[in-house]
């Protein structure tokens, strides 16, 4: 584990991730690591069950996702948050190939030692967002402005002519 960061039980919920030093914006933190699976093989192995509120999957592409499940790392206990100071960043293989495509963890602004690391799980289901999955997908970050859940508002589809 980097010397940036230690591991420990969270005021927001279970494990999280501390600065163990100062650390200014811009900062790379860590690589988010897992098995590296297509989006048809998570939904047959965890079959589209939202009812846990709690995942270690992570969308990378179009084709792939990465299953903190199966040999994740430390970035894997990285808290949600509505008011995040870090960014999950997705860098591009710059040969095009998705399966080598990276996400990394980055401070989004300057983190005093000592301070939990989160960021904007951002997440999006594909069913109506119901009072039920809102519970379900309970945010616990007790920043000022949080909306109560981890669940994203769906995109708008485009009006067809």
């Amino acid at each position: 584990m980097s010397r940036n960061i230690a591991l420990r039980r969270s005021p927001i919920h279970g494990n999280g991730v501390f600065a163990a030093r100062d650390l200014p914006a811009g900062t790379r933190i860590v690589q988010y690591r897992g098995t590296l699976r297509t989006h048809d093989d998570i939904d047959a192995c965890y079959g589209g069950d939202y009812d846990s509120g709690h995942t270690f999957l992570f969308t990378l592409n179009e084709t792939y996702v990465v299953d903190a499940n199966v040999g994740g790392n430390v970035a894997r206990w990285i808290n949600t948050s509505c008011d995040p100071n870090c960014e999950a960043v997705i860098v591009e293989d710059p040969k095009g190939d998705p399966a080598r495509d990276r996400i990394f963890i980055e401070t989004i602004k300057a983190i005093p030692a000592g301070t939990e690391l989160t960021y904007d799980y951002g997440i999006t289901l594909d069913e109506p967002h119901t009072p039920r999955l809102r519970k379900i997908w309970a945010c616990r970050c007790g920043a000022s402005a949080c909306t109560g859940t981890m669940l994203r508002p769906k995109r708008k589809r485009r009006a067809t002519a």
